[in-house]
């Protein structure tokens, strides 16, 4: 007997999201930061054991959408709901205690829907109560969990530790126990459906994010231009990093190409430790204006 179960991993913006599926994974595959949007599309991501395979997918953080990337990014969020087999709702256990609520008035709305249905029927949906490392004493969140208990929105629920790998291993017990009876979707020793490019462009975009406060990361997106892999030397990749206006140019680049540098360098070593593979990458910045509102120009970049 085998089970499979698409799991989906929602959560307001900086929660933990990418940090936990890369602890339940053992590999940095989904990109993170300290800055909140830092996952814009899909990252899809398998973990398989002897009898059971659970395809996760991280997504955007939930939030309103100013502009047209933000809703393209919520439009993936609610197709991931409509796919999933089990749905884990991530919360940053700190602000939850803050705020006294282990959810927000966002999430609940857009789970409320899936909560219509009989009882038997529901797609059962997690709590994962995530930065319990940063929670001064977990007897505070214990009230707050109950809370979220008695709701009758959630079928259980893991106190986490993402950053730490603290009882990761316990939601993934509690996962494998919910997931239906069924046939692997994807081959045991699959990782991920997603291309290298994708990857790539992404460790790229992390390394801007680390690199810049503010304004510069939010109006960047990376596309590959260029993905050379050669058996005898070096892969060639080619990046163009796309930003709205002229003088986020010059600050991406720095003085002298200082800046775009010292990015390239960062992410190369994460390239090459992603592919195992040694790279020459070129990064060239292109002004592209109000590319974030532009349906063209988002189709283009993947949106």
């Amino acid at each position: 007997m085998t089970k499979c179960a698409n799991v989906a991993i929602i959560g307001r913006p900086n929660a933990g999201k990418s940090t936990l599926l890369n602890a339940i994974l053992g590999e940095h595959l989904s990109i993170v930061t300290d800055k909140p949007q830092t996952t814009r599309k899909r990252v899809l991501g398998i973990h398989t054991t002897d009898n059971t395979q659970l395809v996760f997918t991280d997504t955007p953080g939930i939030l309103k959408p100013n502009y047209g990337m933000q809703h393209a990014m919520m439009g993936y969020v609610r197709e991931t709901l409509a796919e999933a087999d089990i749905i884990c709702v991530i919360v940053d256990v700190v602000k939850s205690v803050k705020h006294e609520a282990m959810t927000d008035p966002m999430i609940d709305r857009l789970l409320h829907p899936l909560l219509r249905v009989p009882q038997e029927e529901r797609i059962p949906i997690v709590l994962v109560v995530n930065k319990m490392d940063a929670l001064s004493s977990a007897q505070k969140a214990l009230p707050l969990i109950e809370q979220a208990r008695q709701s009758g929105m959630f079928v259980s629920s893991v106190a986490v530790s993402a950053r730490d790998n603290r009882e990761v291993d316990q939601l993934v017990k509690v996962l494998t126990e919910l997931a239906p009876e069924n046939d692997f979707m994807y081959e045991p020793d699959q990782l991920s459906t997603l291309p290298q490019r994708f990857f790539v462009a992404e460790l790229i975009r992390e390394a801007i994010f680390k690199k810049f406060r503010q304004e510069i990361p939010y109006a960047t997106d990376v596309s590959i231009a260029e993905f050379k892999e050669d058996p005898d030397s070096k892969w060639h990749i080619t990046a163009d990093i796309t930003v709205e206006r002229p003088t986020q140019k010059g600050i991406l680049i720095g003085k002298k190409g200082a800046a775009l540098k010292e990015i390239g360098s960062e992410a190369r070593i994460k390239i090459e430790d992603h592919l195992d593979q040694p790279v020459y990458l070129e990064l060239f910045v292109k002004v592209r204006s109000d590319w974030r509102n532009d349906r063209n120009q988002l189709m283009n970049l993947g949106y």
